[in-house]
């Protein structure tokens, strides 16, 4: 399973141009805390490209104000290779929307290389309820509404805008609760303090395999390779989307051939056995695309999410 990174070196050899890229190590932001699902991504991928490279990728922690902090030094960095983002959809798309202020436009001042994996969010809840699928979550919602709460990761996150676009296609009536991260919303979650909750595959599949939790759908456009059998919010309510993703971008004016050369790269080991093996474990699925296909869905990202919030009257202080 290394051969094929190993084989990859020669590519590592000569880059569209003069000199070799990369001569020196890369250095990849990642925009949030170390220890969680971004991380893990980074790593990952930067190991294998530390490989298949033979220079150091050095992940580079820089969380804060929503993974806008670290996202704006890469924005502002030379556009040669040597520093590259860990982009996701609080940085490149719910940001914009939600906070007064960022200091970047993320179809601006990014050229995107490759989606690397996707997550589809999971929706849980507890079991209660006493409902197994999504129409008699639906059903018992509209027979007692403003009755339910749905747990988030924070006010204008990724779950709290699922939540939302739910309630726009059902017109049900769920509450709001918005807590610092995951893990409170979880723990809230299992002691019945709210009932519903949209969180990621990885975080949610452990409680739903020991039945503490019950999942009554995913959230990604076809079903997940780890839960084939468990049917998508799609499948009921077209267009229905809400997943974790992750992209590795450049900053703007990276050259086209580089950017191209980096998008090779990373598909390379994207398809290596060991590591989509690596990438499963942790419930992500690698998702490689070209960089023209990572801009566009970026941009609908976010004109999707803008409507969702427009169609729900939300309002943000920060």
């Amino acid at each position: 399973m290394e051969s094929s990174l190993a084989e990859g070196c020669s590519s590592a050899s000569s880059a569209s141009g003069s000199p070799t890229f990369p001569s020196k190590p890369v250095r990849y932001v990642v925009p949030f805390g170390a220890g969680a699902s971004p991380d893990f991504v980074a790593r990952l991928l930067g190991d294998r490209l530390t490989r298949l490279w033979g220079q150091q990728v050095i992940v580079d922690t820089r969380p804060g104000a929503a993974g806008t902090i670290g996202a704006e030094i890469v924005a502002r960095a030379p556009p040669d290779g040597y520093t590259l983002l860990l982009g996701s959809a609080s940085t490149m798309v719910t940001a914009q929307l939600v906070q007064k202020s960022v200091p970047y436009d993320s179809l601006r001042d990014f050229a995107p290389v490759s989606m690397v994996v996707i997550s589809p969010f999971a929706l849980v809840v507890q079991p209660s309820m006493g409902v197994k699928t999504v129409q008699e979550l639906v059903a018992a919602a509209k027979a007692k509404p403003g009755q339910f709460n749905f747990g988030s990761t924070g006010v204008g996150s990724t779950s709290h805008l699922g939540g939302e676009q739910l309630k726009m296609l059902t017109g049900i009536d769920i509450r709001h609760v918005a807590y610092k991260g995951a893990v409170p919303a979880i723990a809230d979650l299992l002691s019945g303090q709210i009932q519903i909750l949209f969180n990621s595959m990885a975080s949610a599949l452990p409680h739903a395999k020991s039945g503490k939790l019950v999942m009554l759908a995913t959230c990604g456009p076809s079903r997940s390779p780890l839960t084939p059998d468990m049917p998508t919010l799609t499948e009921s309510w077209p267009g229905y989307e809400v997943v974790t993703w992750y992209s590795i971008a450049a900053p703007a004016k990276t050259p086209r051939a580089l950017v191209m050369r980096l998008n090779g790269d990373v598909h390379r080991v994207l398809a290596n056995p060991d590591a989509v093996a690596r990438f499963h474990a942790g419930g992500n699925t690698p998702a490689p695309s070209t960089p023209e296909a990572m801009h566009d869905y970026t941009r609908n990202e976010i004109e999707k999410f803008r409507k969702i919030i427009k169609s729900a009257g939300l309002r943000f202080d920060t």
